[in-house]
């Protein structure tokens, strides 16, 4: 997982958005439409990265197709040092 964790938050492209989108889902789980309000940016920009998350074990959904909110995994939760971490090391890096 760690390795995961570096390369979807610090690694690649797109990962100062998943940094922005777990600090969100820290505050408090969200469907895709409060995210994208949230950190104003385009609602399938959001979906994007979230379906990355997922993919990657980082989020998890709930059952609900319409408005699902959207949670960390116990698999996340369990290396939280790991992201706290990543974290650190983005927020210095960003300008």
């Amino acid at each position: 997982m760690e390795g995961v964790l570096w390369y979807v938050l610090a690694s690649s492209r797109g990962g100062p958005t998943r940094v922005r989108i777990l600090k969100a889902l820290k505050q408090r789980p969200q469907n895709a439409n409060q995210l994208a309000t949230a950190l104003e940016l385009d609602y399938t920009t959001i979906r994007h990265h979230l379906d990355v998350l997922m993919k990657n074990n980082v989020v998890r959904r709930t059952d609900d197709d319409y408005a699902a909110v959207y949670l960390f995994t116990d698999q996340l939760k369990s290396n939280w040092d790991v992201v706290e971490e990543v974290l650190a090391v983005v927020d210095r890096e960003d300008p």
